[in-house]
């Protein structure tokens, strides 16, 4: 079956599906039977390989394959009073009551040691989460920046800074929603490179800011916000489009070990 009408909310009651988006471009959402391949035809498809021994291909696929990824916008506050400001693609929510998030840091600083945001989360106690939108997607990548301790990425990528009520660190002024966190831990995991360590830093989100320009009937509205996720290579993405869909209920016996 297929539908080749599109009003703004399309309803797909029969499928169990509720989908929505903002695209202008003409489109078509159809219904296709799912093929069948046999076991030795799939084989023949299938790249294998061990990440230790390497890969055949002309760019890792590993970052393409785990898509797309939230970017969390951290920004910190050293002891100094440098503020810092960098995207972290490593970075997700971890947990509701209480709310808790975690960004991971993946080598050194460009001039040595931990990273900024890294270094000041856990010598401070605190960072704020910032959410990267498409609007600002220039200037999250220009705060990428490798550049020296002292350089204020607010700065640097044309940015404002937001007074937070909890933490002492600022948010992004032009960000639409900021978590204002206390980091809790850091966790060090595995490394090729025990100079190049491989950090998670964990925090708790004490307050949160959201602008109600991007609040529709008491819900984030994700097409007015348009958030940025990372895909793989130099890539990017953005939410402009989303279906939902009804968890399903165990309706059959209790089953007890």
């Amino acid at each position: 079956m297929v539908f080749d009408t599109r009003p703004p909310i399309i309803n797909f009651t029969q499928y169990g599906v509720f989908c929505q988006n903002n695209r202008t471009d003409d489109w078509k959402a159809s219904i296709v039977k799912s093929t069948t391949s046999s076991k030795s035809e799939m084989e023949e498809r299938i790249l294998f390989y061990e990440p230790k021994n390497g890969h055949s291909l002309d760019h890792n696929p590993f970052n393409a394959i785990v898509t797309p990824r939230p970017i969390g916008w951290i920004s910190t506050l050293s002891k100094e009073g440098v503020p810092n400001l960098a995207p972290y693609s490593f970075f997700n929510a971890v947990a509701y009551t209480p709310p808790q998030v975690m960004f991971s840091s993946t080598g050194n600083h460009a001039f040595g040691g931990l990273k900024d945001a890294v270094f000041d989360a856990q010598t401070t106690g605190e960072f704020v989460v910032n959410i990267a939108t498409y609007q600002l997607r220039n200037q999250m990548n220009a705060s990428s920046v490798p550049a020296p301790r002292s350089v204020d990425e607010f700065i640097f990528a044309g940015l404002s800074k937001r007074e937070s009520r909890i933490v002492k660190c600022p948010g992004v002024l032009e960000s639409p929603i900021h978590l204002e966190c206390k980091y809790s831990q850091s966790v060090y995991i595995e490394t090729d490179n025990p100079t190049s360590p491989n950090t998670v830093i964990f925090g708790e989100v004490v307050g949160v800011h959201i602008d109600d320009e991007y609040l529709t009937n008491g819900r984030v509205d994700y097409l007015k916000l348009r958030p940025i996720s990372r895909l793989g290579y130099l890539d990017f993405s953005e939410v402009d489009n989303f279906f939902s869909m009804d968890r399903p209920t165990w309706e059959g016996p209790v089953i007890t070990e």
